[in-house]
């Protein structure tokens, strides 16, 4: 059993001020694998009381200290990748594979395209040409609370920590519970980086208690939260009493538009992009939209996908997918399959309970739904498993309407061999971001969404400038 009781504090690790232990659950086996302590107001106050201290110096550092410093902990994680899959792998489930793959290399991917970004900021600069006497100087918020989810754990944890500290505010970080034997690891590639004390601090726990606490805490400037809709939606509330800035980043329900022209590859790709990661993931193409001529075939290469796709445990090597993160996890998946019998559509895959074999574990099967119509609850509502809803259109017109008939808007995607089908349906869907004939978006694009799923946006020069101030002076003595 690991123990990891400790909170990192002011530079130093130290115990708890209340001993409150919490069990991390192996979601393969559903035993503990871990023990955490869940933090209190005197943790949080502690943290935020470090960070603040450490704020006056590091707000006003070097821009190269601190690009020196993210270098350093990049180092950190390359002595030690191993150890981070590792982790990931054992906390949430991801199989050993994809974590070694795609989990723990968000780590190296992030920092080296924020260290990229980074040279482009300009901190102060002329209005305009003919304003000689008028600067606009970007300047770090302050304190920063960054509450991450666990279903991509070192993707948001880095998303946020990293151009934090870049813009020059210090932080207190609470990873989620669930998954907080990565961002503890995390935690010492920091301290052996040489973060300067206070600069970085984190201290584990839930969301009604620490999450609150940061959103609610008057030296707390801003908070940058991923994770539910819900859970958005009351730290906003908490947070507006002190009217600190506030970024989200929270769910999706992905249409993939796939027109006609499209070949059969873009339904097994879809389908495979669904159950990644265990359907554990915000912008997962979760509804599949089908041009009505092509719609038969599609359905059955979907099923037939499903049926392939095999699921075993976290720990074994190869390309499978491995549990959903707990048990409250797995009940709201079964319940949303249920709920799509009953409300009429068509089961063509997977289904409720286990696969076949695996008798514990929250493993689901991959699902499949077709005559899934928008009006129906797997359609609308963010399920966060393996479980694909297929719905047919006949013009681009209404694939448009159905698309964006949804509270959320992360990502949607779209297939067709038409460029100017493509450009038109990229303008017209309500979203943070379109993914056209799986083409990722390249190293520096912004990372976000609009309506339900929250307005933030990480990654590149836009995820740095989250974490700045825009100044403008006048009268500067011209040079």
């Amino acid at each position: 059993m690991i123990e990891k009781r400790e909170f990192y504090i002011d530079g130093k690790w130290v115990a708890p001020a209340k001993s409150r232990d919490y069990h991390v659950i192996d979601p393969s086996t559903e035993e503990p694998c871990a023990i955490i302590s869940l933090g209190d107001q005197a943790d949080t106050d502690a943290a935020v009381a470090a960070a603040l201290r450490a704020f006056d110096s590091w707000s006003v550092s070097d821009p190269a200290d601190r690009y020196a410093l993210v270098e350093r902990i990049l180092a950190q994680y390359e002595s030690r990748a191993e150890e981070m899959a590792q982790a990931i792998s054992l906390e949430m489930g991801a199989p050993i594979d994809m974590s070694r793959a795609d989990q723990a290399p968000c780590l190296p991917w992030h920092l080296k395209n924020f260290l990229d970004a980074y040279k482009h900021i300009e901190w102060i600069k002329p209005l305009r040409a003919d304003t000689p006497n008028d600067r606009i100087a970007l300047e770090p918020i302050g304190v920063v609370g960054l509450i991450t989810p666990w279903n991509w754990p070192m993707n948001q944890v880095t998303l946020k920590v990293i151009p934090a500290i870049l813009a020059g505010c210090t932080v207190v970080l609470k990873p989620s519970e669930e998954s907080p034997l990565s961002s503890l690891l995390f935690a010492e590639f920091m301290h052996d980086a040489g973060t300067p004390p206070g600069v970085f601090n984190l201290v584990n726990g839930d969301g009604l208690g620490v999450g609150t606490q940061l959103s609610a805490h008057p030296d707390v400037q801003m908070i940058s939260f991923t994770g539910s809709t819900r859970a958005g939606k009351a730290i906003s509330k908490t947070a507006a009493e002190t009217l600190k800035r506030v970024t989200l980043e929270l769910g999706g329900k992905g249409a993939n538009v796939i027109f006609a022209d499209a070949d059969e590859r873009a339904v097994r790709t879809g389908t495979k992009k669904c159950f990644y990661n265990s359907g554990q993931s915000c912008n997962a193409p979760t509804r599949m939209l089908v041009e009505r001529s092509i719609y038969d075939r599609a359905v059955e290469i979907a099923a037939e996908v499903a049926n392939e796709t095999r699921v075993g445990p976290a720990s074994e090597p190869g390309n499978h997918i491995g549990p959903v993160v707990n048990k409250a996890q797995y009940e709201k998946i079964q319940g949303m399959i249920e709920a799509g019998i009953k409300e009429g559509a068509r089961l063509v895959a997977g289904g409720l309970g286990r696969p076949e074999g695996l008798n514990r574990g929250y493993f689901v099967r991959p699902t499949v739904f077709a005559d899934v119509n928008n009006k129906m609850r797997i359609a609308q509502e963010e399920i966060f498993g393996p479980v694909l809803s297929i719905i047919p259109f006949e013009t681009e017109e209404e694939a448009v309407q159905i698309a964006n008939d949804t509270p959320y808007g992360l990502t949607n995607y779209v297939q067709s061999q038409d460029g100017a089908k493509r450009n038109r349906m990229a303008r017209r869907l309500r979203s943070g971001m379109v993914e056209m004939n799986y083409k990722s978006r390249s190293a520096g694009s912004p990372f976000g969404g609009v309506k339900a799923s929250g307005r933030a946006r990480e990654g590149g020069t836009w995820g740095i400038e989250e974490f700045l101030e825009v100044k403008a002076i006048s009268g500067w003595a011209a040079e």
